[in-house]
């Protein structure tokens, strides 16, 4: 398992969260994780219809690398009480390509799992919000779209609205995998448009035992056909110099 591939499996631990409605909030697209929880017994269904990633990088051989992969990810969220969630999560199929050399290769497979339970925490502020997320990735998928190692998490995100068109939040993941700890930031900026659409913009900041810092931004837009769906796209890039970096995706969420 390589760092990319280890640090896209983190970002899909959590979503940023824009709230059109008073009652109610969808979790994608982003990195960080929002403060709201599903209403008891209510789902979620949180699902990309195509998340591709390119990264191009050099090999331990010196050879120009160029590595394409789309997966459709499913997130599904239902609350246990009025301030508890459970999250089931999958990678879902995966498609893809590799050129070294070349030479092109392509495959095909399943990712892994999740299973999460997100706590939302009372802080008796009407504009002030918080949040702690404790997850499991299990390395359940085929050769090549998994982890190969399981990955444990817990993340933290504190939310403050500045007013009903802008918010600011900060998410923080703690995460161990194979013995090595891994931390993440993402400082989040959450803006409406109208009363429909709505946008984001994030900052990624990620440090890995024994690896370097890993930089990325992201934005999106998402629009609310009413007030169960929700559809968004969203693109990013990372910063790191070493290689190149780009991830774009397009998906809904449905309330039910």
């Amino acid at each position: 398992m390589t760092t990319q591939q280890t640090f896209v499996a983190l970002a899909t631990l959590g979503f940023s969260c824009l709230s059109f409605a008073a009652d109610y909030s969808f979790d994608r697209p982003g990195t960080g994780f929002s403060t709201a929880t599903v209403p008891v017994g209510q789902w979620a269904w949180e699902q990309s219809i195509a998340n591709a990633q390119y990264l191009e990088y050099q090999n331990e051989q010196g050879q120009s690398v160029k590595h394409t992969q789309v997966y459709a990810d499913t997130l599904l969220r239902t609350g246990l009480n009025d301030d508890l969630e459970l999250q089931l999560g999958w990678q879902g199929p995966a498609w893809a390509k590799s050129k070294v050399a070349g030479q092109s290769i392509e495959e095909d497979g399943l990712g892994d799992v999740s299973i999460g339970l997100k706590k939302a925490i009372d802080l008796d502020d009407e504009k002030l919000s918080m949040a702690l997320l404790a997850q499991a990735v299990i390395a359940t998928g085929n050769d090549n779209f998994s982890l190969q190692d399981d990955l444990y998490s817990l993340g933290s995100v504190v939310s403050y609205d500045y007013n009903h068109d802008l918010t600011t939040a900060i998410s923080m993941f703690y995460a161990m995998q194979d013995g090595r700890w891994r931390v993440t930031a993402v400082p989040t900026l959450e803006y409406n448009f109208s009363p429909k659409l709505g946008g984001y913009s994030e900052f990624v900041y990620s440090k890995a035992e024994g690896q370097d810092y890993e930089y990325g931004l992201g934005s999106g837009l998402l629009y609310q056909v009413n007030s169960r769906l929700q559809l968004d796209a969203s693109v990013g890039v990372g910063l790191n110099g070493k290689h190149d970096h780009y991830q774009a995706a397009l998906g809904f969420a449905y309330a039910f």
